[in-house]
């Protein structure tokens, strides 16, 4: 899972380095929101959390993991995709901006909540309790 998220989110930096040597040699940045959000929930935020996995094996090891992944593999793109038509003049993709957001949003949501059910402190031996191991 770490190793997936880590991929994902170098590819996200290309892309949000590309869109922005793009926007300042053509003098444009009508799209910076979507290079900021494209570095920050694309880049950065999937790097923490795949480094977070890596460090926690059996937070990365669970449902919970795995529903993040794809609802923000999912959401991301269709988040930027209706934010970039929207900054563009194009009002009727407001809801796919409001729909991707919420889903991110929704994504974040599930890995904090799988954060606080499966990291425990080092050295700690309680086990999981019932929540955290329906979760697994």
């Amino acid at each position: 899972m770490s190793a997936r998220l880590i991929r994902i989110a170098a590819l996200y930096l290309v892309v949000g380095v590309a869109m922005g040597i793009v926007m300042g040699i053509v003098h444009d940045f009508s799209l910076a929101p979507v290079h900021a959000h494209i570095n920050l929930l694309g880049f950065a935020t999937l790097a923490i959390i795949g480094a977070i996995y890596k460090a926690y094996p059996d937070a990365a090891n669970t449902r919970l993991a795995r529903l993040h992944f794809w609802i923000h593999t999912i959401a991301l793109p269709v988040f930027m995709v209706g934010l970039a038509f929207a900054l563009t003049g194009h009002d009727a993709f407001a809801p796919v901006t409001i729909v991707g957001a919420t889903a991110v949003a929704v994504g974040i949501l599930v890995f904090a909540v799988n954060v606080w059910l499966t990291v425990r402190p080092a050295g700690s031996d309680a086990p999981m309790n019932a929540v955290a191991r329906a979760a697994a």
